[in-house]
């Protein structure tokens, strides 16, 4: 029989939201993500891979800015202009593609656990996906990889094949996991707040 602290971390890691994010997802070849899982086994978090020091740079100064805006709205929206500036004056500059430019608004249903979403590529069981999410309005930044555990095709639209995937987190740093779950406990007593609003 599972324990009243087992049940309740469950309970905790299944608690599902869905809402719009920033999200860019990719396979992972089983080979690349051996050697990122004997990393983290070792001690070296799935951060250290090449690329990701835009956009936790970004997602940090947007944090940042978030939290300016909540004391100082006009400075905040000053710092963020002179921010959008400097971006798009280094990216003109090194030309070059990052992970910030993949992001994309997008529906998620998030849990501690895994993540279900729609997409345009089917995948098969058992494929692994690398995930950079963005917990949007604070734009905090999750890394991490997933199982994909279903992939049910939809209703065509436009002549484009539509797929609803569901993945399960194989890799995902504990801290990551804990802001997932109060990303929705937060969306959750907001909605409930808003309805007794309305009611």
């Amino acid at each position: 029989m599972m324990d009243t602290k087992s049940a309740d971390h469950d309970r905790r890691h299944s608690v599902r939201i869905t809402g719009r994010n920033l999200f860019y997802f990719q396979p992972v070849s089983k080979e690349k993500f051996a050697e990122i899982s004997k990393d983290f086994e070792a001690g070296i978090p799935p951060y250290n891979q090449e690329g990701l020091a835009d956009i936790q740079m970004f997602v940090g100064a947007q944090s940042a800015l978030a939290r300016i805006r909540d004391r100082d709205q006009d400075l905040g929206d000053f710092l963020a202009h002179l921010d959008t500036k400097v971006n798009l004056l280094l990216k003109r500059s090194s030309g070059r593609k990052t992970i910030l430019d993949k992001l994309v608004l997008q529906d998620l249903n998030l849990s501690g656990k895994g993540v279900a979403f729609i997409s345009t590529s089917k995948f098969e069981i058992g494929e692994i996906l690398e995930f950079h999410i963005a917990l949007l309005p604070a734009y905090t930044y999750v890394y991490c990889f997933g199982e994909v555990m279903s992939c049910a095709g939809l209703s065509e639209k436009e002549g484009k094949s539509f797929f609803k995937v569901a993945a399960e987190f194989v890799l995902i740093m504990e801290e990551d996991q804990e802001k997932l779950i109060q990303q929705n406990f937060k969306q959750q007593s907001l909605a409930l707040r808003n309805r007794r609003l309305k009611g």
